[in-house]
């Protein structure tokens, strides 16, 4: 579930970490399904043992940690935390990274979808972001955004989706901006008009800051926490997202539908999203 908000609220919260020498990487027991790691997790070590982190940053929804020559990435997915914190349980722990000072990151995984990869810096553009990460969410410009979004005709929720499009939205977020902006998801992303694309990039701006400022949203299954294992508050603002069947809060008429699109689920409200 980790999308932009709560990946910057992972970056944010650790920042601790940059300036300290890390002493040891190192790959917890855990009996569940392994997590992918390039390279080995003794390459890992040998590599960045006795090295400074000089910046923690964002890449889309993952998380970078980088050294004076490194950077390795931890791509949360589905179910990925990364904490300097207990996480939710110690069985899911799939690395942790020691540092002088005794203090420790943690990277946990419930479903061990996540990704962790090491690579040099100077490799790091065009092995993750060249032809795989469009602009950021958070600074992608109105003309780039309504250019992007109008070249396509698929709906304007699955488009919303695409991170060659726009980096960092996720199902949960783009569900929200599409309601606040009055907008239909199954509508054609080529049909918008200029003006309503403008309306949805202001949308996403104000939705995306607010959650970031709230630590992102914890859903029902208690899965996200932040760095130091205190869930988001951002759910208690959700106005259609796993809310079908329930009243419109805008309307006070309509019930909030749900249907599926791009193998994920939707919710909007089918009488105040119409254009």
């Amino acid at each position: 579930m980790p999308e932009l908000p709560e990946v910057e609220t992972m970056c944010r919260g650790i920042h601790p970490i940059i300036g300290k020498r890390i002493r040891e990487v190192t790959l917890p027991q855990c009996n569940y399904r392994p997590i992918q790691i390039r390279p080995s997790i003794a390459e890992i070590h040998a590599r960045l043992a006795g090295r400074r982190i000089e910046a923690v940053t964002r890449l889309g929804k993952r998380v970078v940690l980088q050294t004076a020559a490194d950077s390795l990435i931890l791509q949360p997915k589905m179910t990925g935390l990364v904490a300097l914190d207990a996480p939710p349980d110690p069985d899911h722990v799939r690395l942790q990274i020691h540092f002088s000072d005794r203090l420790r990151l943690q990277f946990w995984d419930r479903r061990g979808l996540g990704t962790v990869e090491l690579m040099p810096t100077s490799e790091l553009h065009e092995r993750i972001v060249a032809g795989r990460l469009g602009p950021d969410a958070l600074q992608i410009t109105v003309d780039d955004f309504v250019t992007r979004l109008r070249a396509t005709s698929r709906p304007i929720k699955v488009a919303l989706l695409d991170q060659k499009l726009l980096a960092g939205v996720g199902n949960l977020y783009a569900s929200e901006m599409l309601f606040q902006a009055k907008i239909d998801p199954k509508k054609p992303a080529s049909k918008l008009s200029r003006e309503r694309l403008k309306v949805l990039h202001a949308a996403m701006l104000q939705i995306l800051h607010l959650a970031i400022e709230l630590e992102g949203s914890t859903l029902s299954d208690g899965t996200y926490r932040n760095a130091i294992n205190d869930p988001g508050s951002y759910q208690n603002m959700h106005r259609v997202y796993d809310k079908a069947k329930q009243i419109c809060g805008r309307c006070s008429v309509t019930l909030i539908k749900r249907i599926v699109q791009a193998q994920r689920s939707t919710f909007y409200c089918p009488k105040c999203q119409k254009s």
